[in-house]
């Protein structure tokens, strides 16, 4: 791909074209690369994943991690003229219908991001605000550095409340499925 042209808004039509090999998101319209994730990021993911993917055996919903293209559409996009093309680390999908080719077209339940210093105004601040707006209805943001993970829950469907914190020594009651709790001692204990 050459290099992203200033003042060009971006789509999901040219992220198709992009190189396979290459991780790129694209938020309002603007590209950002990924770089490889350390293996702490990965061990992090990979216990969430496990721990998301037992409960939701046999249940309607499904647990995905990246790469997986998740499409956001802003107002009536169509799919191909989306402007936020995402690679969330875990996202849980109850509507199956928005599924489709490398990932999801459509608004997931729940997204958790595994932050770093060079994705966390990303995480914190870009992401944070297209999946409020989408109406995300649970987000968390798990920090590796300090073992702690912040969970906003969307607020009558329309702003995060205030973030739960959590540390290693905690388990997560999490909102859309009463009955899950995520044990964060062999999640941190992974890296």
């Amino acid at each position: 791909m050459p290099l992203p042209q200033e003042n060009k808004k971006y789509t999901y039509a040219d992220y198709l074209t992009w190189p396979e090999e290459e991780r790129w998101e694209i938020i309002d319209g603007v590209p950002y690369m990924q770089a490889s994730p350390t293996w702490q990021h990965q061990a992090l993911s990979r216990e969430l994943l496990t721990q998301f993917s037992n409960y939701l055996k046999d249940k309607p919903c499904q647990v995905f991690a990246a790469p997986f293209d998740l499409r956001i559409p802003c107002g009536n996009e169509k799919d191909e003229h989306t402007t936020n093309v995402f690679q969330p680390d875990i996202l849980v999908v109850c509507d199956k219908k928005g599924l489709k080719g490398t990932g999801y077209y459509g608004v997931p339940s729940l997204i958790i991001e595994i932050s770093s210093p060079s994705t966390a105004r990303r995480d914190r601040v870009l992401k944070f605000n297209r999946y409020e707006n989408a109406g995300v209805k649970e987000y968390w943001i798990v920090e590796p550095e300090g073992n702690f993970v912040n969970v906003f829950i969307l607020q009558d469907n329309k702003r995060y409340g205030r973030p739960e914190a959590y540390t290693e020594e905690n388990k997560v009651k999490v909102s859309i499925f009463p009955d899950l709790i995520i044990d964060l001692a062999p999640v941190f204990g992974s890296i």
